[in-house]
């Protein structure tokens, strides 16, 4: 009876006999049948991706549903899972970054910003009349007191680490898998190259349309936007939007390339053959 969470799901601050929280297993459920976000830091910063589902034709397009917000200049987030509770934990980080710069006069470092959303969140999950956000929020920021850029992952459970590639979302293990592959972590580079091995975040936009574009099947999945965000030394380090053109070019790279490797594929299945 525990495993199938009956009467143990009615509150986030009941244990199930074997220690689990139901509720919270929930909210990372809707995480996980929610559209893809992506967060890959580069050597020169990091950039953020969503797949954001196309909404009704008569909305519009751009201004309906972000999954991406600006929370301060130096600073922005992707959210995905409920998106209504995902504007909830971009409120608070806003609040969470004004209040900071007027107490202590400086920017609110990343790892801060991480950490009290983190609080936030993981309140959610203690008491009874609450219930655990269905949301996964990505945090990008630069710290310019260390000059460094940072990328974390704020789970619905409250839960929060530091990467250098996360994903979250429908499809998140393969896009994982594949983010491996790329060079995006300097103490795995050969050469003792350091940071000048590392992709740049041209070359991360690139790569994160054409993850996305792998993970997507049309015959299942419905259409959507690819909705991108970079903060890095190109724009002084403030919080911006890909341009539109920048996007499309990437996304056609993607499938580009996508096509080409599956022709690969045809040809040495006909080989072995």
């Amino acid at each position: 009876m525990a495993s199938s969470g009956s009467g143990y799901d009615l509150s986030s601050s009941t244990f199930s006999p074997d220690g689990r929280i139901f509720q919270i297993e929930y909210a990372s459920k809707a995480v996980e049948n929610a559209g893809t976000a992506l967060g890959l830091r580069c050597r020169d910063g990091i950039v953020l991706a969503v797949e954001k589902p196309l909404q009704h034709k008569m909305l519009v397009s751009k201004t309906t549903g972000r999954r991406i917000h600006t929370v301060d200049e130096h600073a922005g987030v992707a959210i995905t899972g409920f998106v209504s509770d995902g504007r909830q934990i971009v409120g608070r980080a806003r609040d969470e970054a004004s209040n900071y710069f007027e107490t202590y006069g400086t920017k609110i470092p990343a790892e801060v910003l991480a950490n009290r959303i983190s609080a936030y969140v993981h309140y959610f999950t203690l008491h009874g009349a609450l219930r655990p956000f269905g949301a996964t929020t990505l945090v990008a920021a630069y710290d310019p007191a260390t000059k460094e850029h940072s990328l974390h992952m704020v789970e619905p459970s409250g839960v929060s680490y530091e990467y250098y590639g996360c994903a979250a979302g429908r499809g998140r293990q393969p896009a994982r898998t594949e983010m491996e592959k790329l060079s995006i972590n300097p103490k795995h580079q050969q050469g003792g190259g350091g940071d000048m091995e590392l992709i740049d975040v041209q070359e991360g936009v690139k790569q994160l349309a054409k993850i996305v574009y792998t993970l997507y099947d049309a015959s299942k999945d419905k259409p959507f936007e690819l909705e991108m965000s970079w903060l890095c030394e190109a724009t002084e380090w403030k919080h911006v939007g890909v341009p539109r053109e920048f996007i499309s070019a990437a996304t056609e790279w993607a499938k580009k390339e996508i096509e080409e490797a599956e022709e690969e594929d045809d040809d040495d299945e006909e080989m072995e053959e």
